[in-house]
């Protein structure tokens, strides 16, 4: 008999565990994630910082990551720092590109990770974009011309600061044989 799973809540899982595991070796910094997937109505893009990027092949969606400016600031000074950068070459303005540039590197190799695991666990292939990373002052929903059925937000801590990532993908079963 086969199992049948939706694909979104299967990635899901796949992006809590890599996200940990990727933020964790690139920050030196705990990353917690929260045992609740929850199931949204639409993707939106949060203030004060957002990365977002489309994946496409066996499975396709559009990956968006929101920070507040405190928690994409922990992220950049825990992952320059922990790449050996000394702390006093170390932007300490919130809007810098610099951030912006660190979570889109970061959002990269995320993505790279994801894809990989996905294979590995699946043996499905998917291709990604460019990270695309931005300060934002509010809300900005997304309208995607894709027929992206499927949303979920995942939660995360690192430090005292909390980040979100929120998923959208058609919608597809994964059925294992």
């Amino acid at each position: 008999m086969s199992k049948q799973t939706l694909s979104i809540d299967e990635i899901s899982k796949i992006f809590l565990t890599t996200t940990q595991k990727t933020l964790e070796t690139s920050t030196n910094q705990e990353v917690t994630y929260s045992t609740t997937i929850q199931k949204i109505s639409k993707v939106s893009m949060k203030p004060d910082l957002t990365c977002f990027v489309q994946f496409d092949g066996d499975y396709i969606g559009l990956v968006v990551l929101n920070f507040s400016a405190a928690a994409a600031y922990e992220i950049y000074e825990k992952y320059m720092l922990a790449m050996g950068i000394p702390k006093k070459e170390l932007t300490t303005s919130n809007t810098s590109p610099e951030i912006t540039d660190s979570i889109g590197e970061i959002t990269n190799q995320l993505m790279g990770q994801v894809v990989k695991d996905v294979g590995d666990a699946f043996d499905l292939n998917a291709i990604f974009g460019q990270p695309k990373a931005l300060t934002l002052n509010s809300a900005i929903t997304l309208v995607i011309d894709a027929d992206y059925a499927e949303n979920r937000r995942l939660s995360f801590k690192i430090g005292n600061y909390s980040f979100r990532i929120e998923i959208a993908m058609e919608h597809t079963e994964f059925i294992q044989i």
